[in-house]
């Protein structure tokens, strides 16, 4: 049984994580902004804590309300789109919702790893995941527009990269993930996919990860993501 630590686990994603593991029987520990409103997580048997991402003050201590317990697996799920698609065209972009989309998506990222490291280095063979997606990818962006969005997400990526070559030393296993368009209140209504079967993806992806694959970009069916 590992211990698995997921953030942004009460809905979407992050609650397939949870559901999934748990149904694997691993201890699962979940975070989300109000445990009262993580009905759905408790039922699974995970563990809540809370925790606001876009609140770096709480991100910086959360390594002291996890205690010095290991962590096999870290998760980092939590993250938004950053307002509705079209204030993120050309000329709608509102700097304000920018500078809040990157503290949530990339700057909370690397805080909350800083926070938890003591606790990965206590496990064997730790890995620290990061859900991008391919809209942060620079080489596959020819569509334009999603600023925020894109942005936030091709700065992860590099956040990414840095964390693998920083962890290599401590043979943690580092590496970015897209889990494809899927159904869910932000990915929509019309996603190629649903969220059972990203997630059923990125559990293979993850699990195969090996030290030679820190530092990659990979999709939920194991295929390599340009950066």
């Amino acid at each position: 049984m590992s211990t698995i630590l997921i953030s942004g686990a009460n809905r979407g994603l992050g609650l397939e994580f949870a559901r999934q593991y748990r149904q694997e029987g691993h201890r699962v520990i979940g975070t989300c902004r109000d445990p009262g409103k993580a009905g759905d997580l408790l039922a699974l048997g995970a563990e809540v804590l809370p925790l606001d991402v876009a609140d770096l003050a709480a991100v910086a201590g959360f390594g002291a309300v996890v205690g010095d317990q290991p962590i096999d697996l870290f998760i980092n799920n939590a993250g938004v789109y950053g307002g509705r698609h079209s204030e993120q065209d050309l000329g709608a972009v509102d700097s304000r919702v920018w500078l809040e989309t990157l503290v949530v998506n990339t700057i909370a990222p690397l805080k909350l790893t800083e926070a938890i490291l003591p606790n990965l280095e206590r496990a064997e063979a730790a890995k620290a995941v990061y859900l991008s997606s391919k809209m942060g990818s620079m080489a596959a962006n020819s569509a334009g527009g999603a600023y925020i969005y894109r942005s936030s997400k091709a700065a992860l990526n590099a956040v990414v990269r840095s964390l693998a070559a920083d962890l290599a030393d401590r043979a943690i296993v580092v590496a970015a993930l897209h889990p494809g368009w899927v159904r869910t209140d932000m990915g929509g209504p019309d996603g190629d996919i649903d969220a059972g079967e990203s997630i059923a993806g990125l559990r293979r992806v993850i699990a195969a990860l090996a030290t030679t694959d820190s530092g990659r970009f990979l999709a939920y069916d194991g295929g390599e993501v340009p950066w």
